[in-house]
């Protein structure tokens, strides 16, 4: 049977820390939660395929790449694993019960799948030796960045409003030199939590190899203990800087000790001193944590005799990886789908895509002034980013030669609105006319005309009348009048404009309001 291939995006990034970062198998497999014998496997193949470097070369898009590394493999036999709580209870509570008696029971309630009694034994103790322990970690110069939030938080006042906004803390600690770095920002949101990663690599001057960070949304999207799924905004972050990050395991703080105690020390330190100090901006309490924060790195550690810097500059600065050259911007990525007129929403504006991409999923990517809309790796589309909400941003060349080729055209929605009444073609026909393409329009006409299985044609037919004879073309307008039944009611006839015959500056008339 197939087994369940690693995603595309592990299978480069296997690729991107063995050629790029010069990482081994285990510290590859250990930053993307996969076994060293999975590394191993896909590097070995790379290498026979010819794949001995990063970047990869054009040839090898998403599509090849997925085509050349599908493997197959058989399946494993599963025995059923005891219960080891159980039976370490049941051992523990009893000066008479051994394990062979223990093993004889498993087996006789699992006679088709059960593991021998060596196998038994040693399969026990390993799960004995893995009892209440605590690893002592070793950091390398230049290894580790352990980065985390303040659970406290800092006050904030609008000298014009006397509004109070609290700020978060944000702390990143170097593992080997302990080296600390701490910011404050309005939010743990996304954008912060990654800019806040940028200017820490700037403050070090470098960039270390790992970086661990906590579980929270904004850098793991999805928080499992043996495969957290990383943000796609986040990875990039990682693919820029060409670092790896390893996320702690949830509900297991000490994987993450250091940080926990970088938070602990900024939390004394830094927030215990201002707590009293009143802040009118965020600038303003990022320069007091600057200056809190260089003194404290410059005080010397009793454990070491040495301080945070000093120990930074002697073993962590000079194993760090260098600055890309290109600054980094901001990109937030998300996952987008085609829709039927071959655009896509992003922040309530629509960007089209070539026409064969309808109903297809998409990854879009939003930088400053940039949407980069991206198929299978390739980018299908790039957008000048607009912040008109219900605007559409449209290249010619993505458009159909023949639209009547289409699943949707505007003759078919004239020919629909044609079975409903003539007030409804009407209507139809002025909502195609409008936009510079017709194919803007097309998601209001489906709504419109899909109106008439909910209240019948001749409902949504007086409805369409009365919007032409009221100017209120919009759907919600025509939503609204059905629901309140007002196709039912006559429409008002015209007032006789009783101001028109008099000419002053300040006298309008009814024109002026249509």
């Amino acid at each position: 049977m197939p087994t369940a291939p690693i995603s595309m995006r592990k299978l480069k990034d296997i690729l991107r820390l063995k050629y790029g970062q010069k990482l081994t198998h285990r510290q590859i497999a250990k930053s993307l939660s996969i076994s060293p014998s999975v590394v191993s496997r896909y590097a070995c193949r790379a290498a026979n395929m010819g794949i001995t470097r990063w970047p990869l070369e054009d040839k090898w898009d998403d599509v090849t790449l997925n085509a050349a590394f599908s493997v197959t493999k058989a399946p494993l036999k599963k025995h059923s694993l005891p219960n080891w709580q159980s039976v370490h209870g049941e051992l523990k509570s009893s000066k008479i019960l051994t394990l062979y008696l223990l093993w004889e029971e498993y087996a006789e309630l699992n006679p088709a799948s059960f593991y021998s009694y060596n196998h038994f034994c040693r399969m026990y103790r390993q799960w004995c030796g893995s009892l209440r322990l605590s690893m002592r970690q070793t950091h390398h110069a230049g290894e580790k960045l352990f980065v985390d939030y303040c659970g406290p938080t800092v006050s904030v006042v609008n000298p014009d409003t006397g509004e109070c906004r609290t700020a978060q803390v944000f702390v990143a600690v170097m593992g080997c030199s302990n080296y600390t770095y701490a910011e404050a920002t309005w939010s743990q949101q996304l954008e912060d939590w990654i800019m806040s990663h940028v200017r820490c690599f700037e403050f070090l001057g470098g960039v270390p190899e790992i970086v661990i960070p906590d579980n929270l949304k904004s850098g793991v999207h999805k928080a499992c203990r043996y495969e957290p799924d990383l943000n796609p905004t986040y990875h990039q972050l990682s693919a820029h800087y060409n670092t790896a990050i390893i996320p702690a395991r949830p509900y297991k703080p000490k994987d993450k000790s250091k940080a926990e105690v970088g938070v602990q020390i900024v939390e004394r330190w830094i927030m215990a001193r201002i707590r009293k100090e009143t802040f009118f901006s965020l600038k303003q309490l990022n320069q007091r944590i600057a200056e809190l924060l260089d003194w404290m790195n410059n005080k010397v550690m009793k454990q070491y005799d040495q301080s945070r810097i000093a120990l930074f500059k002697q073993l962590d600065k000079p194993a760090l990886l260098p600055l890309p050259t290109q600054t980094y911007q901001y990109t937030h990525v998300k996952k987008v789908r085609v829709n039927i007129d071959y655009h896509v929403e992003l922040e309530k504006h629509y960007y089209s895509v070539p026409y064969s991409l309808a109903k297809k999923q998409l990854e879009a990517c939003i930088s400053g002034q940039l949407v980069t809309l991206k198929h299978e790796g390739n980018t299908v589309a790039t957008h000048p980013r607009s912040y008109q909400a219900g605007r559409h941003t449209t290249k010619t060349v993505h458009m159909p030669k023949a639209h009547q080729q289409q699943l949707w055209s505007s003759k078919r929605f004239e020919h629909w609105a044609t079975s409903i009444g003539p007030h409804t073609l009407a209507l139809v026909q002025m909502l195609l006319a409008g936009p510079k393409h017709p194919q803007q329009a097309y998601r209001t006409c489906l709504g419109l005309l899909n109106l008439s299985s909910k209240y019948g044609n001749e409902r949504l037919d007086n409805a369409c009348h009365r919007a032409r004879a009221t100017g209120a073309y919009r759907l919600s307008q025509i939503v609204n009048m059905l629901k309140n039944g007002l196709d039912k009611s006559p429409i008002p006839e015209p007032q006789e404009d009783l101001l028109s015959t008099i000419d002053h500056q300040n006298i309008r008339g009814n024109d002026y309001y249509h």
